[in-house]
């Protein structure tokens, strides 16, 4: 019996030996783990993500084309993760170590578009000639994904992508969004042999004026070249005269930039995407020391969309208008440093025409002016311009969303529900 006893208490002991040393290598392996996982760095830009999707997942199945109805399919926010990188997120790198971790990930697009010739006419019909456009991009996945500028792409189906080693590959034009000047194109050929890294994109929105940036790309040709600056300002509107619209939010950096580096990264000192190069202010079309970058929060919503769709819906509101200036304020009785969007003009057929608000209307007789509503506030957060109410909407509003304008019109506070529609291709069709 005393045997017996000894043996059972040798096996408790056996097994409380064995549950504790397997408790100890599991506690043990639970932070490795956690600090295996990729995910990790995609943490900063989980909002973001969680934003793009909400932003898609009313429209409806589409097909991969450039002319596709832009309503697209539903996309989740499993299907948003951007890819991971090796690169080390957090570490601060010089501008030698930058230039070396990215430049196989920067490549220079080449494309060939058609331009019509309305000098020589034939059957009716203007003849076409061929141009060539080169710019810049960058990887965004180790399937062939590339970002680029939509007017570096223009109207080309295929276009020829080049790596910093001179190896050249077709890829096919997979989407476009014109409004924010973003394309994304796809290697078609066997590219397997290049040393490849997706770039890593991080958040614009923690960009401070002051902080240093790199552009790399190709201006005038020359390939794999790379600028430094600083952030000069964040949020700048840049107008469109192509779509008629205005692209929020820009970087303004003074990072040379010149024709050529349009759709090559701007980098954080990371060495990560903060935006993407677009647009100068010049004269004489060559840099002056202001250049204008897409953010990066822009393309992270947008490219799930064109992978998906080929296109990305924008939200509408349908008015033209300016700020109030003081000399204005004054005239219509409001404090000086009154803030707030003056409606010059409604699209007819437009979410402010049907709502029903009031623009800026012209006596026939005295040739004076009478301004209508002004608009200052939307969902509850106050306009000091109309770069505000743009921004608002583009980044957080969807098509068949309803906003709710804060209204000044003749003195009286009025608050006016709006359905947003889908922003028309131009605004020569927005009355369509």
């Amino acid at each position: 019996m005393t045997k017996a006893r000894e043996l059972s208490l040798i096996a408790v002991i056996v097994i409380l030996v064995a549950v504790i040393a397997i408790q100890s290598i599991t506690n043990s392996r639970i932070p490795s783990l956690i600090g295996q996982q990729p995910q990790q760095l995609l943490l900063p830009f989980l909002s973001s993500i969680i934003n793009g999707a909400k932003q898609l997942q009313k429209q409806i199945t589409g097909q991969n084309n450039n002319n596709a109805d832009c309503a697209g399919a539903a996309i989740t926010a499993t299907s948003l993760t951007k890819p991971s990188s090796s690169h080390n997120s957090s570490q601060i790198l010089s501008l030698t170590g930058i230039f070396k971790q990215v430049e196989n990930s920067v490549v220079q697009i080449t494309s060939t578009v058609s331009n019509p010739n309305i000098q020589i006419i034939i059957n009716g019909n203007p003849t076409e000639g061929q141009s060539t456009r080169l710019g810049s991009g960058y990887i965004y996945d180790k399937l062939g994904y590339v970002i680029t500028n939509n007017h570096v792409v223009g109207n080309a189906k295929t276009v020829d992508v080049t790596f910093v080693d001179g190896n050249t590959y077709a890829a096919k034009v997979i989407g476009i969004d014109p409004f924010s000047d973003i394309a994304l194109i796809q290697i078609t050929d066997n590219f397997s042999t290049e040393n490849v890294l997706p770039l890593v994109i991080a958040n614009s929105s923690s960009l401070q004026v002051g902080q240093q940036v790199i552009a790399i790309g190709n201006p005038f040709g020359l390939s794999d070249t790379m600028t430094t600056g600083i952030v000069s300002q964040m949020g700048r509107l840049l107008p469109d005269p192509d779509t008629g619209f205005s692209i929020p939010n820009g970087i303004q950096t003074d990072a040379a930039i010149n024709p050529g580096n349009s759709g090559g990264p701007l980098l954080n000192m990371h060495g990560q995407v903060v935006g993407m190069n677009t647009a100068i202010s010049s004269s004489t079309g060559e840099f002056s020391g202001i250049g204008f970058a897409i953010p990066s929060n822009t393309i992270i919503r947008e490219v799930p969309a064109l992978i998906e769709n080929g296109c990305y819906s924008h939200a509408w509101l349908g008015i033209s208008g300016g700020s109030v200036t003081p000399g204005l304020a004054q005239t219509l009785g409001l404090s000086r440093n009154y803030k707030g969007v003056v409606v010059g003009s409604i699209q007819a057929g437009s979410p402010a025409d049907k709502a029903g608000l009031q623009a800026v209307t012209q006596d026939e007789f005295s040739n004076t002016q009478h301004v209508g509503d002004i608009i200052t506030g939307i969902d509850g957060h106050s306009l000091r311009s109309i770069d505000d109410l743009i921004s608002y909407i583009d980044v957080h509003k969807s098509v068949g969303d309803k906003v709710v304008l804060t209204v000044n019109r003749h003195h009286q506070i009025m608050n006016m529900n709006v359905v947003l529609q889908t922003r028309p291709p131009s605004m020569e069709n927005a009355t369509s």
